[in-house]
């Protein structure tokens, strides 16, 4: 139930969605880029930032794919930046 569309494939699904500024525009996006994901490279996620611009990108330096497990500290750190960056 909680599976989202992948940026991957977003393409195959061009002319089936209607991504507008009302709606999916107005959500704040904040990216956090995990420098050391060997499951999702650093320029695609690179890529990722550049197809859906978020207000913000972070990054952590050390972090692998699961930065809860590799860098909780500085995940941490992160989401509560968001969290003063999304209320204000």
């Amino acid at each position: 139930m909680l599976l989202r569309v992948n940026p991957s494939v977003t393409n195959n699904l061009a002319g089936t969605r209607s991504f507008t500024e009302e709606g999916y525009g107005s959500v704040t996006r904040i990216y956090t880029v995990c420098r050391e994901d060997n499951v999702v490279p650093d320029d695609y996620q690179r890529w990722i930032i550049k197809k859906f611009p978020a207000k913000e990108v972070m990054e952590i330096t050390d972090a692998d794919h699961m930065p809860m497990f590799s860098k909780p500290q500085e995940l941490c750190a992160c989401l509560l930046e968001i969290a003063i960056v999304i209320a204000h």
